[in-house]
């Protein structure tokens, strides 16, 4: 997929359809059929997408439109375990990003997801910017 999302915190519901192609009633019926599709919505109660949001909404749209799946095909399909290897378990590690965000070092046990782990970091770095917030 050449398509590039654009770089934004979060999307209106309009935008989304844009550039899914999905039009907007099909989202809000995707959101009652599909969990993993919750966007968050503001105090106006309009939808906020995110990122993550949106690749899945995309993933979805493949599944239905150019795969063949059927809702039910779909639903069953995410919630298989990726065909990626998945990552060994980290034993008593931490996470740091840079030396000036010592106080953001997290204790990890388990299995990380380190891409979530760095989403939600620049999802907060992002909102910090965007109220200007010093740090």
């Amino acid at each position: 997929m050449d398509f590039q999302i654009p770089d934004k915190l979060y999307y209106k519901i309009g935008e989304v359809a844009k550039f899914t192609g999905v039009k907007t009633h099909v989202l809000r019926y995707w959101e009652t059929e599909f969990k993993a599709i919750r966007p968050n919505k503001s105090r106006s109660n309009q939808r906020l997408y995110r990122k993550r949001d949106v690749e899945l909404i995309l993933h979805l749209k493949d599944l239905l439109y150019n795969q063949g799946f059927t809702i039910a095909g779909a639903r069953k399909k995410l919630r298989e375990k990726p065909d990626r290897k998945v990552a060994e378990p980290v034993k008593k590690s931490t996470v740091k990003t840079s030396a000036k965000d010592d106080q953001l070092a997290l204790p990890l046990s388990g299995s990380v997801d380190l891409k979530l782990l760095k989403e939600i970091r620049e999802d907060i770095l992002q909102l910090k910017k965007s109220l200007k917030i010093v740090p």
